[in-house]
């Protein structure tokens, strides 16, 4: 099998590592090439540290989590968080990107989102899907042989239409991966985001390791456990040998880019990973 390269594109630094991070560990680790943007430098995501001191923190998270799976690169562009638009500017540079990577496939945010960075991000990376293959944009970049396939990450969003998978991908072989690229964004899952949620924030150095696995496990593999449950029929056509599957990521197929040919989905998702268990 051909090298398989897979470029997710995110809002902040931890955004990709959510939507592919178990998909992400097991191709890397059967060779493949996968690649982490985050278009904003995730500066405004704490309610205590400034900006400036912020950005740092987050550009070494995302360097940790990278090291934990063997990133090709986990990329941050210089836009602030919560000031990202779907301006031509940042079209132009997201094209840059994908030009530049060359990926078969673009992993993003659906349109619909509570965040106005997700959802500028899912814009961008939309509007990029057909104007990528165009030579006179963006002409200093070359155009790449076949446009990609362009797909979205799971969520529960319900309006204007509920999330429907095109692939479901088993993660149960790489999930303790995925917790521990969640662990190195600190910032995020154990002080930033509990303090919005109301709760205490936890304490990352006065915890053991497994604490703060019971902790993420108990707050942000939920959605990858809901999947496995949701998608149960969908997990069979993709892995009619196995079952009783606990951890999933999904992806939803956007009708821009280039439209899968019969079975490639599951050549490029599921046979591009190692599958060393059998559940159930």
């Amino acid at each position: 099998m051909k090298t398989i390269k897979v470029l997710v594109i995110g809002a902040h630094p931890d955004d990709a590592d959510l939507m592919f991070g178990g998909t992400a560990a097991g191709m890397i680790k059967n060779g493949h090439q996968v690649k982490f943007v985050s278009l904003t430098n995730g500066s405004a995501g704490h309610h205590i540290m400034k900006r400036k001191e912020l950005a740092a923190r987050r550009r070494i998270e995302a360097d940790c989590s990278a090291a934990v799976i063997g990133l090709e690169s986990y990329e941050i562009l210089d836009i602030d968080d919560g000031e990202l638009t779907a301006s031509l500017e940042n079209r132009d540079r997201v094209i840059k990107l994908i030009r530049e990577f060359a990926p078969d496939v673009i992993i993003s945010n659906r349109l619909w989102d509570y965040h106005a960075d997700h959802r500028a991000a899912a814009q961008l990376v939309q509007d990029a899907a057909y104007l990528v293959i165009v030579p006179s944009v963006c002409p200093d970049t070359e155009v790449s042989e076949s446009n990609p396939i362009f797909m979205f990450s799971y969520d529960d969003f319900q309006r204007p239409y509920p999330f429907t998978p095109a692939v479901t991908v088993a993660i149960d072989d790489s999930v303790e991966a995925k917790k521990r690229m969640l662990d190195c964004h600190k910032s995020q899952f154990y002080e930033w985001l509990p303090w919005t949620m109301g709760h205490q924030k936890i304490d990352a150095e006065k915890i053991t390791l497994e604490e703060k696995y019971g902790f993420l496990e108990k707050g942000w593999l939920t959605k990858n456990r809901n999947q496995a449950e949701l998608y149960r029929g969908k997990l069979k056509e993709f892995y009619p040998e196995y079952k009783n599957f606990s951890y999933v990521e999904s992806f939803e197929l956007s009708e821009y880019g280039r439209q899968p040919e019969v079975g490639e989905l599951a050549e490029l998702f599921i046979a591009s990973r190692e599958f060393s268990f059998r559940s159930g």
